[in-house]
């Protein structure tokens, strides 16, 4: 009589089945931290806590790092708004020179037009009385004095923008002519005045 080897396995295969599906039956019904722990796994819970720590620390991480490139960015916005405010009194400073070098310039044009004029009527004044004499030397004087004077301002002028330029300062000091700039319009203005008296005298 053959076996019924077909039989015996169908016999092992089922006692297999059913003592697997016990074993999983009893997994399923242990106490879940046990069966976690047995597996060297976390509980979900906790899996999900420690998910969402990692989560807000990455969260807070790039909030800090965009903070910390906005301050930067507007740290160095505003360094490049003080470098343009810089800049600009700087460039205002440098014109205001410019016109202030232009006008004493003018000026010593003007100091040495008037004495040259004079010396068309100086034959008929030195002819004159004495005191006429000496109000046209009084005069050449004066408008030979504005003449040095606008100079003198416009080598003080230039020195102040001299400095301007390599002064690191924040707040540049404002280009002066000084008392030279100042004084050579009145003595032009009083050397033509002498001069004209003196014309009037002889």
């Amino acid at each position: 009589m053959a076996l019924p080897w077909l039989q015996i396995l169908d016999a092992v295969i089922g006692v297999t089945d059913i003592v697997r599906s016990r074993k999983i039956k009893s997994l399923a019904e242990a106490p879940t931290s046990q069966q976690l722990e047995a597996g060297g796994r976390v509980a979900p819970g906790a899996l999900e806590a420690r998910l969402a720590g990692v989560v807000v620390a990455a969260l807070k991480e790039a909030f800090d790092r965009d903070a910390r490139r906005i301050e930067f960015e507007r740290e160095q916005a505003a360094a490049e708004r003080e470098r343009a405010e810089r800049a600009m009194r700087l460039e205002l400073q440098r014109l205001a020179g410019d016109r202030e070098i232009a006008r004493l310039r003018l000026l010593a044009g003007v100091a040495i037009a008037a004495w040259i004029g004079t010396l068309f009527f100086s034959g008929r004044l030195l002819a004159g009385a004495m005191a006429a004499r000496v109000m046209l030397g009084g005069g050449w004087a004066l408008l030979l004095a504005a003449f040095a004077a606008a100079f003198t301002a416009q080598s003080t002028v230039a020195a102040a923008l001299d400095t301007l330029a390599r002064d690191d300062g924040a707040s540049p000091r404002p280009v002066s002519s000084g008392s030279a700039g100042a004084l050579a319009l009145w003595l032009i203005v009083a050397g033509v005045a002498l001069v004209g008296v003196a014309m009037l005298i002889a």
